[in-house]
């Protein structure tokens, strides 16, 4: 019997997933049965699969309640595994991640309802941004101890946890990501803010092209991977996302649910992605 894979999305009417269709064909020239559902869709748990893939669920964010309860109806394993998922859909991992001795940007946490002021930060321009966050969503870049900062902090805060940095001006020559599928190193990227931006993503005007990772970086990554629950070996895919400079990079955040894998811009790496996924099963 070929095996059944169900890869959860989000509802996408204007085409944001470019990537999905590349790993439904990859994986249907393996003999694999694939079906693809937004994953709010009513009864999706109930859909026969052998195994649950997260891919483009971009909208979670704002369900993060609904979302957890969704991935453990499903009576089929998920990958990534549900106890990574959980670790990594709150971004204090950072913190985790920093005190196993991973370079990592600094990062302090603010308690949601502490009503705290802004943690200082050793430069001119501080990053806020929700513990539980996707897109940039909730994002906000003010200059150190101004009031516009303390409001954001106090606006995020009455919601949720939030995360206070500082701000790196390196970011505006580019954020890598170093994907691994299968406990490997597949490809790069480097995604550039557009002129004046700071924010990555192409719904900002970001642009993305193909990176090789260099040594140092490629170490950051294992050893961020190296920390997650259950280890590298447990994931099926592992987005690690670097600033500053290349050969001395620092972990900005480590993408485990539903990360963009700019698998477009790394030929073969869909095939990679459906081989290691098969492998699986």
């Amino acid at each position: 019997m070929p095996p059944h894979v169900l890869l959860l999305t989000f509802d996408d009417p204007d085409g944001h997933d470019v990537e999905t269709p590349g790993v439904v064909a990859a994986l249907r020239a393996r003999g694999a049965t694939v079906i693809v559902s937004p994953w709010r869709e009513p009864s999706v748990a109930d859909v026969p699969a052998d195994v649950v893939v997260i891919r483009s669920t971009w909208d979670y964010q704002e369900h993060p309640e609904e979302f957890r309860a969704v991935l453990g109806a499903f009576a089929a394993p998920v990958l990534n595994p549900l106890d990574v998922v959980r670790w990594n859909l709150h971004k204090s991992y950072l913190l985790e991640l920093a005190a196993a001795g991973v370079p990592t940007v600094p990062t302090t946490l603010v308690p949601a309802g502490s009503g705290a002021a802004v943690p200082p930060v050793d430069a001119p321009e501080v990053i806020l941004k929700p513990a539980v966050s996707a897109n940039a969503w909730g994002l906000g870049r003010f200059p150190t101890g101004s009031a516009e900062a303390a409001d954001h902090l106090r606006t995020l805060t009455a919601t949720g946890d939030v995360l206070v940095q500082p701000y790196l001006p390196e970011i505006v020559t580019g954020e890598r990501s170093v994907v691994v599928i299968g406990g490997r190193v597949s490809h790069g990227v480097r995604k550039t803010p557009a002129a004046g931006d700071f924010r990555v993503q192409a719904s900002y005007g970001g642009t993305d092209a193909a990176h090789t990772p260099t040594d140092a970086e490629v170490a950051v990554a294992h050893a961020a991977l190296a920390c997650v629950p259950g280890g590298s070996d447990a994931l099926l895919y592992a987005r690690v996302d670097l600033v500053g400079p290349e050969d001395a990079p620092l972990l900005i955040e480590l993408e485990l649910v539903e990360p963009e894998l700019f698998l477009d811009l790394a030929p073969g790496s869909a095939d990679r992605f459906a081989e290691a996924l098969l492998a699986r099963l």
